[in-house]
């Protein structure tokens, strides 16, 4: 009978973007470790499938399929070939984590995320049953189910390989959104007095004089209460935004032209500060 495990430490859920990443945990999976089977998997077959069926669940949910991306594919390939290769099983088992497997091999991203599993069976597996047990393996665990369904996902990457020394089947799907679409927008207070705002629910104070940079995979939700006001401004910013307090505190303005800023990731004024809010 054919056995599946998620990660060891967890059926782990991560998602990396930029300087932020969290992580869901449940209980892991056993496998078993003996001679397998003669029967060939066509593992280029299943890694079609392994995409195809990720996005008929996307398509049910009504998300938008992901797409192959070269990059993607490449670090996918890479290190299910390394966890095949030394029987090494979790999300760094190389000693780097998933964001910078696919910034290695050239993925420049604003989100990533990855699942990982594998399966044994003695009997051996045809392409589409091997197919079939990572994804419901994936779908069975909440936080992989996630990384499936994340919104924000628009490319994938998937790679099988068998290890020669245990006979067990590695899987790993990263899903990615490319940093070129990713959503920046600025406050800067003009007023005298420290503004508070919450951008997608996490909480922020802006003092005197000072700018904030926020980068977001999709366009996150602000709310901004102005100096003396008790009812927040709502606004959902477009990439490029830029909105002032005025001197009196009393206004906000619209200072950018909705074109992407160009601004460094890291600012060395002071008064300018880098967040990486991604959501």
């Amino acid at each position: 009978m054919p056995t599946i495990a998620l990660p060891p430490r967890c059926r782990r859920w991560r998602l990396f973007a930029l300087v932020a990443a969290c992580a869901a945990f449940a209980g892991p999976l056993a496998a078993q470790n003996v001679e397998m089977g003669p029967r060939h998997v066509a593992l280029a077959d299943a890694e079609r499938d392994v995409v195809a069926r990720s996005n008929d669940l996307r398509r049910a949910q009504g998300l938008p399929p992901t797409l192959p991306d070269a990059a993607l594919s490449a670090s996918a390939r890479a290190f299910a070939d390394y966890m095949a290769r030394t029987d090494r099983y979790d999300h760094d088992a190389d000693g780097r984590e998933p964001a910078e497997r696919a910034r290695a091999s050239g993925y420049q991203a604003c989100r990533v995320s990855e699942n990982i599993a594998y399966q044994f069976s003695s009997a051996g597996f045809g392409s589409a049953a091997l197919a079939r047990g990572f994804i419901e393996g994936w779908i069975d665990s909440p936080g992989h189910r996630r990384n499936l369904l994340d919104p924000a996902a628009t490319d994938t990457g998937v790679a099988v390989a068998r290890s020669a020394r245990s006979g067990r089947y590695y899987a790993v799907q990263m899903f990615g959104r490319p940093e070129t679409l990713s959503v920046r927008f600025a406050l800067s207070n003009g007023s005298a007095a420290t503004v508070h705002y919450a951008v997608d629910g996490q909480h922020h104070a802006l003092t005197r004089g000072a700018t904030r940079w926020h980068r977001h995979s999709l366009p996150p939700t602000v709310n901004l209460t102005l100096p003396g006001k008790a009812t927040p401004l709502a606004l959902r910013p477009a990439d490029g935004a830029h909105y002032r307090i005025g001197a009196a505190g009393q206004a906000l303005h619209m200072i950018g032209n909705g074109a992407r800023p160009a601004v460094p990731r890291r600012s060395r004024n002071p008064g300018v500060h880098g967040v990486a809010a991604d959501r």
